[in-house]
């Protein structure tokens, strides 16, 4: 028994070692690895639908990749220069207004009603500390210097990027031909019961599904409609303003609301009445109420991250690898959720527990 147990430990010793020199192995590539992962799992149903037409897994996924590849080079590349044109655009004229003192004049109207919700608020809150023309300074420059900064990082490294984006495609090549294999043998190291796995392995793709699709395409979507609204009434940089609304509208709790309103009431206290009233009213009944309309289409039925973790997800994953946080945090909290969910029906099941299975696709009694 001592002789197993001692041969268990050095086992485990070995084995951590390999897999920290795995790690290492791999750390070096985590950016191109994680957006490889990212555009499988947005693109993969096209590629089981290619996969049907060609009856090649091999043919299916080169079309696979060759189309993202023509949509980050077409498409995704175009709107990413121009948002970070814009962007230095914004962050100048900004700068501008506050060096000049106009946005000072901007954010201090001379309107009695606004006057007199300011003055109500004033009897509760010290508003003498709250300097609304540095915020909106810092706010606008933070954002912008984000989106800057990260493709400043992909001109200046010209080289780097080349070779990423070459990781990218390939690796994505065989996420979509041997992703289910992939799948399929971490499964059997899970040790549970093959209906335990099954679903567990359900719920987080649910998870996944609504955070990418129920997040990331509805975000993609009110960004479009807020950029394009923007346009129509004629505010400068609108594809910018449309992008930051996007990262926004991922953010439980927060929303395109931020963006759209006060540019509705500038628009309102510098004369544009009608202009600033048709912001806001269209940003409230389109574009906010658009999550409650395509929501239930797209992840109807499935299992979704709480709010709450969700928000610390991203505002965590933002914070550790910047934009691309924006969805690895949630791939990661949905990960560790499915682990609990292994490690808690272990435990019930060695403790002599009925195993409670919460699939939401089993059929509900009547």
């Amino acid at each position: 028994m001592k002789r197993d147990f001692l041969y268990t430990i050095v086992f485990l010793v070995i084995a951590a070692a390999v897999f920290y020199g795995f790690f290492a192995l791999l750390a070096p590539f985590f950016v191109p690895l994680a957006w490889a992962t990212v555009f499988a799992i947005l693109f993969y149903p096209m590629y089981v639908r290619l996969k049907r037409r060609f009856r090649s897994g091999n043919i299916a996924s080169g079309v696979s990749v060759l189309i993202v590849a023509l949509l980050i080079l077409g498409p995704f590349g175009w709107l990413g220069t121009m948002v970070v044109i814009q962007a230095t655009e914004a962050i100048q004229r900004v700068n501008e207004l506050y060096r000049s003192g106009e946005l000072a004049e901007l954010l201090s109207p001379n309107v009695s009603w606004l006057e007199g919700i300011w003055n109500q608020i004033g009897q509760w809150v010290d508003l003498q500390q709250l300097n609304l023309e540095e915020l909106a300074r810092q706010g606008i420059d933070r954002i912008g210097s984000i989106i800057v900064e990260q493709s400043g990082w992909v001109v200046s490294n010209a080289v780097t990027s080349v070779f990423y984006f070459a990781i990218i495609l390939f690796t994505l090549f065989y996420f979509f031909r041997d992703g289910r294999v992939l799948v399929n043998r971490v499964k059997r190291l899970i040790p549970l019961a093959p209906e335990q796995v099954a679903t567990t392995f359900r719920k987080l793709q649910d998870v996944i599904n609504a955070t990418m699709y129920g997040g990331v395409l509805i975000a993609l979507f009110q960004g479009f409609l807020g950029g394009l609204m923007f346009w129509i009434v004629g505010l400068p940089s609108p594809i910018f303003w449309g992008a930051v609304m996007a990262i926004l509208s991922i953010i439980p709790f927060i929303g395109a609301f931020l963006v759209y309103v006060p540019a509705g009431i500038i628009l309102i206290i510098t004369g544009s009445v009608w202009q600033g009233i048709l912001v806001i009213a269209i940003g409230t009944v389109v574009i906010s109420q658009s999550d409650n309309v395509l929501r239930p289409y797209l992840v109807s039925g499935r299992t979704q991250m709480h709010p709450g973790l969700l928000f610390f997800a991203i505002m965590g994953g933002i914070g550790l690898f910047g934009l691309l946080g924006l969805v690895v945090g949630p791939l990661i909290a949905a990960v560790t959720l499915t682990m609990v969910n292994v490690i808690e029906l272990k435990l019930n099941e060695e403790r002599g527990f009925p195993a409670i299975i919460d699939d939401p696709h089993a059929p509900t009694e009547s």
